[in-house]
């Protein structure tokens, strides 16, 4: 009988200080989501993308909390939250405004 071994891939926590390196930089494909702590939607989608990030290979899923990087929010247009912007080759890609499942999630990364 064997057991199935739970995927250690996490979602990240990035800030300005390492947004380029983390997502701009990236070789894979990376689902931004921009939150606050408040934000009662935001905190929905978390086990969503916690959930995501353990079952996908090739991409990596990373949070911006917008009350701490309001220059990364303002820069990428974000008015409200939840708001997720896939990224690949340093350039977004995909936007996305409000919660989501993962199958509509699966979609925005394959754009």
């Amino acid at each position: 009988m064997s057991i199935p071994v739970e995927s250690t891939r996490r979602v990240e926590h990035v800030d300005e200080a390492d947004f380029a390196d983390k997502v701009l930089e990236s070789d894979v494909p990376v689902l931004v989501d921009f939150y606050a702590d408040w934000c009662m939607p935001c905190r929905m989608l978390g086990p969503v993308l916690d959930e995501l990030a353990r079952e996908t290979t090739g991409v990596k899923i990373v949070k911006v909390n917008v009350d701490e990087s309001p220059r990364l929010a303002a820069k990428y247009g974000v008015s409200s939250i939840p708001f997720l912007v896939v990224f690949k080759e340093g350039r977004p890609v995909a936007r996305h405004l409000g919660l989501a499942n993962k199958s509509a999630l699966r979609t925005l990364l394959s754009r």
